[in-house]
């Protein structure tokens, strides 16, 4: 009697696997890849101000890093791109409110993140650095790390954890609206270091004009673009695009002239 309870349980549960099985191969069956393009759009959640990952140039264009890769991906699959803005910490609710259908930012796939979010493989690669104003006497992240000294970040930044985990004796300061709210509050004295990824930095150094890196390198870290945790097809879609333009070199000449140079600043700034 026990075996046939067992078997039938079984039977259950490879009929149940079954089912499940034949309902994602049968014809027709709609998912997220579906829903775009019969929308014949591809929604994007962005930060407000981030260059050069995302921001409106000198003709008031909304461009950078992320929006080219989201436009190339559009173009690719012949539907039209629709950005969407947000601050930093309004990104992750708006995809998951189904809002947008992926978010196209410099986002690190932390372990609180991808518990939240699929996320693509890495698109490319940052160096989270420290900086400070010129009058101030650091000379490395070390330096700035003393008690009685701020550290300002994102809010709900990768950022802000590294900053936490490398400089745990200063007092740390937390901003909305992205790292140029972080450059405006050290470049104004209102704390007297920040941490950020060297791109943007690099950008803000020659902003201010009172601003300087500090030596060292807190962490280096993965970026990628993240999906509803439930939309394993775009995810996939969205690995299988990286491989395609990575091997066409595509998504080199984005990286090289977007993050590892200065080259956009004379079309776009």
């Amino acid at each position: 009697m026990k075996k046939m309870k067992l078997l039938f349980k079984k039977l259950v549960l490879a009929l149940a696997l079954a089912t499940a099985w034949i309902g994602l191969a049968v014809p027709g069956h709609a998912d997220e890849m579906d829903e775009i393009l019969k929308r014949g759009e591809l929604r994007i959640a962005v930060q407000t101000q981030g260059p050069p990952a995302s921001f409106v140039d000198k003709n008031g264009k909304r461009t950078g890093l992320v929006i080219d890769l989201a436009q190339m991906m559009a173009d690719d699959l012949g539907v039209k791109l629709v950005i969407q803005d947000y601050d930093w910490k309004a990104l992750i609710p708006a995809l998951l409110a189904g809002k947008v259908d992926m978010i196209a930012a410099d986002m690190t796939p932390s372990p609180q993140r991808a518990a939240q979010l699929l996320f693509s493989r890495p698109m490319f690669y940052q160096d989270t650095i420290a900086f400070t104003r010129t009058d101030m006497p650091f000379k490395t992240f070390s330096d700035a790390n003393v008690e009685g000294k701020t550290v300002g970040t994102t809010q709900a930044s990768s950022y802000g954890a590294a900053a936490k985990k490398f400089m745990p004796k200063a007092t740390h300061k937390e901003f909305a609206g992205g790292t140029a709210a972080v450059a405006q509050a050290v470049s104004a004295g209102r704390v007297d270091s920040g941490v950020s990824d060297i791109a943007n930095i690099n950008n803000f150094v020659k902003e201010f004009g009172n601003l300087r890196i500090l030596d060292g390198v807190l962490t280096r870290e993965p970026l990628a673009f993240a999906v509803q945790p439930s939309h394993f097809h775009l995810k996939m879609w969205l690995d299988n695009y990286i491989e395609l333009i990575s091997a066409d070199r595509r998504l080199d000449a984005l990286v090289q002239y977007w993050w590892n140079s200065s080259d956009w600043e004379k079309d776009h700034k």
